[in-house]
């Protein structure tokens, strides 16, 4: 058995700088079948740094307190205290607290399977730098801690961070 405070779990925040509150709250408690992360988003803060999918994971959301905004390609979706939302591996999302919300979001995110993503399952929805087109890029994570993506129409590689 395994506990933990969210006290005394050290923040980790995104590398891109989209937030400043994020706990791994599954790695902390030894969790090695799916992903267990705590945020607190102000108003304009998300959750990732952009459009994404994850190919291998499903991702589910629960808001603890006040009010999340989740984009889709087709649509944005307004998820309350209380509620929680899942994403499809292979769906693209950005989940981020309300430009007009006053409170602070409190959610749990859980990823699963597997208590860490594969890098190279990862792709997100971007303009090219390049082709200028909006599509698909693989993500990965550099050794310095910055994410680099490479287009899937025309190759060509940035990184972010």
């Amino acid at each position: 058995m395994e506990k933990a405070s969210l006290d005394d779990v050290h923040d980790e925040p995104n590398p891109l700088g989209v937030h400043d509150v994020r706990k791994p709250l599954g790695r902390v408690l030894g969790v090695e079948n799916f992903a267990m992360n705590y945020f607190e988003l102000e108003a304009g803060e998300s959750f990732s740094g952009g459009m994404h999918t994850h190919h291998d994971q499903e991702e589910v959301f629960y808001v603890i307190e006040g009010q999340a905004e989740f984009e889709t390609p087709d649509e944005t979706v307004r998820v309350a205290s209380g509620e929680a939302i899942r994403f499809a591996p292979g769906e693209f999302q950005q989940g981020s607290a309300a430009d007009d919300t006053e409170d602070t979001v409190k959610a749990l995110a859980f990823g699963a399977p597997g208590a860490m993503h594969d890098w190279n399952e990862l792709e997100s929805l971007v303009r090219c730098r390049e082709c200028e087109m909006e599509t698909g890029h693989w993500t990965t994570m550099t050794d310095d801690g910055a994410f680099e993506l490479s287009c899937r129409e025309c190759g060509n590689s940035f990184t972010l961070g």
